[in-house]
């Protein structure tokens, strides 16, 4: 019968577990990771829309090289041209680059502006402190939160129930993952420790990147638009341990986050382990629910 109890109570956190997503970079990556936020998916829209200027000026700067080198060599035209003060080429030459640039500059700056104007009343707001070589976050509200975010090593990966490469992928899995609720303006806030050098706060997925100077308090913010596991990385060169310094959020539902809130005020490896048995559909649910039974 304890046995049964086990099984069902497995297979109820397997069927209810919500679906969980993990952005990383992917071998043979030509462009950006898909969009996790509408900043990201701005950004990702900028980047198509200035190929359509960066493709046609550099072909026709390639064929205008060829056609120089061809039709003016020395040989085919041993008597240079002397034509000078061409007033049709003087106005081509500067009014279509400030076309160009004016094109390119009105969506650029509205993409700034809506990065940088930061939404009022935000649902969760989040100090993060670079230090050499981790992540340190405090949660900011009624219960106060805080951890330290360390690369997982290898040998860790059981310690943590992380096995699975594919989902904590060597050199951005952390022990402890910054939890956040989908579709809530989450409030970022960003500086180093005071003795530290500068860092930088980069998530790919959510277009943010921003500096971590010590004595500077430096903030952005983000919305996720769908639940997941996002991956990214200090962009800022460091020290020698620079690339051992990642940075992973886990976005989970608002009834999840409550919980993990919940019981991270007390212990958050274990609201962690909590959570990834719920998120992932973990084996570990199904053995903590053996060992309560038993």
């Amino acid at each position: 019968m304890k046995r049964i109890s086990a099984a069902v109570a497995g297979l109820a956190c397997l069927l209810f577990a919500s679906a969980s997503f993990a952005d990383q970079p992917r071998p043979w990556q030509m462009g950006f990771q898909d969009a996790a936020t509408s900043i990201m998916e701005q950004i990702r829209w900028f980047e198509q829309y200035t190929l359509w200027f960066i493709v046609p000026i550099t072909l026709f700067v390639l064929a205008l090289l060829v056609v120089v080198v061809v039709k003016f060599r020395a040989s085919a035209n041993p008597v240079p041209s002397k034509t000078s003060h061409n007033t049709t080429i003087e106005v081509v030459w500067t009014l279509g680059p400030v076309l160009i640039l004016l094109f390119l500059a009105i969506p650029s700056f509205n993409l700034l502006t809506y990065q940088l104007k930061m939404p009022e009343n935000p649902d969760v707001t989040i100090k993060a402190i670079g230090t050499q070589w981790l992540w340190s976050y405090e949660y900011e509200g009624e219960q106060e939160i805080a951890f330290d975010s360390y690369m997982l090593k290898e040998e860790d990966r059981a310690t943590y129930g992380k096995e699975d490469v594919a989902r904590y992928p060597r050199l951005l899995a952390v022990d402890n993952e910054v939890v956040v609720p989908v579709g809530k303006t989450v409030r970022l806030l960003v500086t180093a420790a005071p003795t530290d050098v500068i860092h930088a706060f980069a998530m790919p997925a959510f277009g943010i990147k921003i500096d971590a100077i010590p004595g500077r308090l430096n903030e952005t913010w983000f919305r996720a638009d769908r639940e997941g596991l996002y991956y990214g990385q200090c962009s800022e060169l460091c020290g020698k341990d620079h690339a051992y310094m990642p940075i992973a959020i886990r976005v989970v539902s608002d009834e999840q986050y409550a919980a993990w809130l919940a019981a991270a005020a007390d212990d958050v490896r274990a609201a962690n382990r909590a959570l990834m048995a719920a998120v992932d559909g973990a084996p570990a649910a199904v053995q903590t629910a053996a060992t309560v039974s038993n």
